[in-house]
């Protein structure tokens, strides 16, 4: 009898893209910016409303209070004031999902923020002490193998590991530079392939083609890559054909 897989399949929304009717039907939940990088309070009560139509769990996209730089540049800010930036964006997005009687499912750092966190003790600290109120009840997506993953697993977080479809990687397992014209996975087939190594065999190709072990709950395919909508319609043909299904 063949197995059947279910995993998640997440996507960063409310950046300014205006895709997400398009995207929800090929996902099964979404990282919403809540002011840090992008989104306000309409755009954010906009996307959980069509969250909600979908049956999409909703998840917080918090990131370095950086709206220039779309967060995505590393920043040095005074302990307390990212942590009460992280903890703000997280709130008002959850008053909006207060009022539409539907819960935070998952946090997820933005950008740099992501990737400081997965490498720096200090900064990881910071991130889960501004993000304790929700301990016990709201998942974290965290990169496998990264330093807030074991941070957060000794200080007893509840963790959903995550992986990228359609981002490159090095061979510690860091996402490649978006300075780098090979950062992103845009075509279709090939995001298949990534994934459909990560969730068989818990491998990743690196940039350099070698494989590297990988393990993830749920996979990330960003909204604003330019052939989202391609790559998720892709997938939602192909990965049942690999007995690999979308968890909702």
């Amino acid at each position: 009898m063949i197995r059947k897989l279910f995993i998640d399949i997440n996507c960063d929304v409310g950046e300014g893209i205006g895709n997400e009717s398009a995207l929800f039907s090929h996902i099964s939940s979404c990282n919403i910016a809540c002011g840090g990088h992008a989104g306000d309070v309409n755009t954010m009560s906009e996307i959980v409303h069509l969250a909600q139509k979908f049956g999409i769990k909703v998840g917080a996209h918090p990131s370095y209070p950086d709206r220039d730089n779309f967060g995505r540049m590393s920043m040095r800010i005074e302990k307390n004031l990212l942590k009460a930036s992280i903890l703000k964006q997280i709130k008002e997005l959850e008053a909006i999902l207060n009022t539409a009687n539907m819960e935070l499912h998952h946090i997820k750092a933005h950008g740099a923020l992501y990737n400081d966190i997965a490498a720096d003790l200090e900064l990881s600290t910071i991130y889960l002490e501004s993000i304790l109120a929700y301990k016990d009840h709201v998942l974290l997506y965290l990169p496998y193998g990264s330093v807030v993953e074991e941070e957060a697993r000794k200080q007893g977080y509840k963790i959903s590991l995550e992986a990228f479809g359609d981002r490159n990687y090095n061979e510690d397992l860091s996402l490649v530079s978006r300075r780098s014209s090979e950062a992103m996975i845009e075509e279709p087939k090939k995001v298949l392939e990534h994934i459909v190594s990560m969730v068989m065999n818990n491998k990743v190709y690196t940039l350099n083609g070698i494989q590297m072990p990988i393990w993830a709950d749920t996979y990330c395919i960003h909204g604003d890559t330019a052939t989202a909508l391609q790559i998720l319609m892709y997938l939602s043909d192909e990965l049942p054909k690999q007995h690999i299904f979308l968890k909702k």
